[in-house]
C-alpha cells in the first residue's frame, strides 16, 4: 500500500478506526516540512458527543498519574473506573487516594508493559490519561484513540517527528480528542497574560520568551523508580531542548500559533554537557552507573523560533545547573510587555516603560482570566502546581460535558512537542535552520484564535 493510499484508507475509516488495530499509523516517516495527502485541519475545532458522566481510565499512576486521580475525584461528573500500572506500589497508593475520597474502587490492571491494552478494551472507559515515560506516550495514545476513547497525554506528547504525525493522523481519522495536558497554560499568570493579549494591551505582538529552567539533578538518585530512572537516559543520547512545552505552550497561545500564525523554522545551540557529570562525580561512587554514563545533552539549550508572520520566540532548557526556577513567560508587543519570574509588566501610557511594575494586584483585579475568577479559589485549595492542574482538568471536564472544542488540540500537541527533535537536528548541524512540519497542512491560516472563556 502506498503512503497516499494508506492515508486515504485511514481517513475513510473515520469513527470505525477503533477496529483497525492492524493498520499502521499514518504519518510515520514524514520528513520535517512534508505535506502529506489529506484534508488539513480535520481535527480543528473538534467536538464530540456530550458526556454527562466522564468515566476515566489512567495508564500510569505514579506520582503524576495518582495526582490526576486525586484531582478528578474532586470534580463532579467524573468517575475513575480503571487504573493501570506495572508497579504494585503505585496501584496501592492510588487505591488509598480513591478510598480516602470515599469513591468506589476502580478496576485494576497490572502486568507487563502491554497490560494497558486490557484497560482500553473496557466499555466503562470514555477517556484515558496517559502518565508514563515519554517514549510510551504515542503508542499508548494511538491505541487509545483506535479503541474509541479520548486521549489525554502528559508532556511532551511525542519524542520524534514521526510520532507527532501519528498523533495527528490518528486523531483526524478517529475524530477523537487528543490533548497534551500542558498544565502551565492554565496557570493564573499565564491566563492573565493571554487575557491581556486578547484585549490588545501589548499592541501588535512581536516576540516571546519561554523556558524550562529547573534544577533537577537530584533525579539522578532515582535509580529504579521515579522520573529519573528513565528520564536521565534521554540526556545520554539526545542533545537539544528535550522538554520544551511548559514554557512554550502559553506563549504559543498568546501568539495564536496554529490559529492565524505558525512555527516556520528554528535554530538551536547547546552549551557543554557538564552538570550531570559533575553531580554524579560528587554524589556517587566512581564505579556507579551514573558515573559511567556519557551525558551528551548540553546543560543549556537555546532555540530561536521564527513564525510564518515573522515573530520570534526564544525557548530555553536547563535542568542540570544550580539556578532558580523560571519559565521566562515573556510576551512583547509594540505597546508593552509582560515578563515572568517574578511576574511584572510595562505598558506604554499605563506604567513607566523604563521600569517594571511588580505590583500585580491591580492587574489581576482588571484582567484576571474568567476561568480563575470562577474556580481559582477552589483551585488554590486543591493544589496541583499552584492550582493550575485543577483548573486544567476542570476545563477539560467542562468541554467534554458540554461538547465543546478543547483549548489545546492535537495540532498543538504535535507543534509544541516537535521542538525537541527539531532542536536536536539543528544542534547536530551546528545550529543550522530546520523547518517545522505543518501539521495542520495549511489550515492554520483560517483556524479561529483561542477565545477567552466567558
Amino acid at each position: 500500500m502506498t503512503e497516499h493510499d494508506r492515508r486515504g484508507f485511514l481517513k475513510a475509516l473515520g469513527g470505525l478506526c477503533a477496529a483497525a488495530t492492524g493498520v499502521a499509523a499514518a504519518g510515520a516517516g514524514q520528513p520535517a516540512g512534508a505535506q502529506p495527502a489529506g484534508g488539513g485541519g480535520a481535527a480543528a475545532g473538534l467536538t464530540a458527543p456530550k458526556l454527562d458522566t466522564i468515566r476515566w481510565g489512567l495508564i500510569g499512576v505514579g506520582i503524576r498519574g495518582s495526582s490526576h486521580v486525586e484531582q478528578l475525584l474532586r470534580l463532579d461528573s467524573c468517575e475513575v473506573t480503571a487504573i493501570c500500572d506495572i508497579r504494585p506500589s503505585a496501584i496501592a497508593r492510588t487505591l488509598e487516594i480513591v478510598r480516602k475520597a470515599a469513591r468506589r474502587d476502580p478496576a485494576v490492571i497490572e502486568g507487563q508493559a502491554d497490560a494497558y491494552r486490557r484497560l482500553l478494551d473496557r466499555s466503562d472507559v470514555d477517556a484515558v490519561i496517559i502518565s508514563t515515560p515519554w517514549e510510551d506516550h504515542v503508542p499508548q495514545a494511538v491505541h487509545t484513540m483506535r479503541a474509541g476513547k479520548h486521549a489525554f497525554i502528559e508532556v511532551p506528547a511525542a519524542v520524534t517527528i514521526d510520532e507527532c504525525w501519528q498523533l495527528v493522523d490518528t486523531a483526524e481519522a478517529t475524530r477523537l480528542h487528543c490533548m497534551m495536558l500542558e498544565n502551565v497554560c492554565y496557570g493564573r499568570d499565564e491566563l492573565l497574560a493571554l487575557h491581556m493579549c486578547r484585549q490588545g494591551l501589548f499592541g501588535d505582538l512581536t516576540h516571546a520568551e519561554a523556558a524550562y529552567i529547573h534544577d533537577l539533578r537530584w533525579q539522578a538518585k532515582e535509580i529504579t523508580e521515579g522520573t529519573g530512572s528513565w528520564r536521565l537516559a534521554h540526556y545520554e543520547k539526545r542533545n537539544g531542548n528535550v522538554y520544551p512545552t511548559h514554557g512554550l505552550g502559553p506563549v504559543a497561545q498568546y501568539l495564536n500559533v496554529n490559529r492565524g500564525d505558525a512555527f516556520a523554522h528554528l535554530v538551536s545551540m547547546s552549551s557543554p554537557a557538564l552538570g550531570y557529570r559533575e553531580y554524579a562525580a560528587r554524589e556517587f561512587p566512581p564505579d556507579h552507573p551514573r558515573n559511567r554514563a556519557k551525558y551528551v545533552c548540553g546543560d543549556m539549550n537555546s532555540s530561536l523560533i521564527q513564525t510564518a508572520r515573522g515573530r520570534t520566540i526564544l525557548v530555553q532548557h536547563d535542568v542540570t545547573t544550580p539556578r532558580p526556577y523560571s519559565r521566562l513567560n515573556l510576551i512583547q508587543g509594540t505597546k508593552g510587555a509582560l515578563g515572568g519570574f517574578p511576574t511584572r509588566i510595562a505598558i506604554e501610557g499605563r506604567t513607566d516603560v523604563h521600569a517594571w511594575q511588580t505590583d500585580m494586584v491591580p492587574w489581576y483585579r482588571e484582567f484576571d482570566h474568567p476561568l480563575w475568577r470562577k474556580v481559582g479559589e477552589v483551585a488554590a485549595k486543591a493544589g496541583g502546581h499552584g492550582g493550575m492542574d485543577f483548573v486544567m482538568l476542570w476545563r477539560v471536564v467542562q468541554c467534554l460535558r458540554d461538547g465543546l472544542p478543547l483549548d489545546q488540540d492535537v495540532y498543538d500537541a504535535a507543534s509544541w512537542s516537535v521542538v525537541a527533535p527539531l532542536s536536536e537536528q539543528s544542534v547536530a548541524r551546528g545550529g543550522a535552520p530546520v523547518d517545522f512540519p505543518d501539521f495542520t497542512r495549511g489550515a492554520w491560516r483560517s483556524m479561529a484564535p483561542l477565545g477567552i472563556v466567558s
